[in-house]
């Protein structure tokens, strides 16, 4: 559907724009769709509780498509397998699969309604790389992934230890944040190499926001996927 005439539409553009993402009409158009849904089924789900829409444009999807150059230069323009890990509504799951056709994403969720409504946006917006999976990330049973990320799941130490086994060997977890985490960075294993933190700048959001980047040390990296 044309979200032409959106209110949203101008500065999800710029937003876009400012990041250097080079999105299409169509998909922007699928942004503000999905915005739409998540304002839809957020009486029955509780998907978030920000509700006003310029907030839910710029705390949500503009925050989420902050990791999409991180993202893109992990990927290296492959067709890649990717986990969001407790992605509630998607974030930052079903804008990844949005902006990048090529990444086969599922989100896992413990709560029942959330997976569903994953399922029900894969559906709605005609997106086939777009799965929802109901289940506790640690009983997940699936081939690993070439990538993890997660919004605002865990300390590190747990989200690394609860998806270890679904990580490819090599691989990378992407872990959104805010402030920098001094000491979840502590807390991690030695055997775990935080290679990379880099500050996320998210337009219209007066926020500190970092992605850390993760692998493990015992298997030595692809070194196309390095910083």
């Amino acid at each position: 559907m044309s979200q032409a005439s959106n209110p949203l539409r101008l500065p999800l553009a710029a937003a876009a724009e400012e990041l250097a993402l080079g999105l299409s009409d169509t998909q922007l158009d699928l942004l503000l769709d999905y915005l739409a849904l998540i304002a839809k089924w957020n009486k029955v789900y509780n998907l978030t509780s920000v509700r006003e829409p310029q907030a839910m444009l710029t705390q949500h999807l503009v925050d989420s498509l902050s990791l999409l150059p991180a993202l893109r230069r992990h990927a290296g323009g492959k067709a890649i397998r990717l986990l969001d890990v407790g992605s509630g509504g998607g974030l930052p799951g079903v804008v990844i699969a949005i902006c990048d056709p090529l990444i086969d994403v599922s989100c896992v969720d413990a709560v029942a309604k959330k997976a569903s409504f994953i399922k029900q946006v894969a559906a709605e917006l005609h997106l086939p790389n777009l799965h929802g999976l109901h289940s506790r990330v640690e009983d997940l049973k699936v081939p690993a992934f070439d990538l993890i990320t997660s919004r605002a799941f865990a300390s590190l130490l747990d989200f690394t230890q609860l998806t270890r086994k679904l990580l490819k060997p090599g691989a990378t977890w992407l872990a959104m944040k805010g402030q920098h985490p001094v000491a979840e960075l502590a807390a991690l294993p030695a055997d775990l190499d935080v290679f990379h933190v880099e500050q996320l700048q998210v337009p219209g959001l007066d926020a500190q926001r970092c992605l850390i980047s993760i692998r493990s040390k015992s298997v030595h990296p692809d070194p196309s996927h390095c910083d």
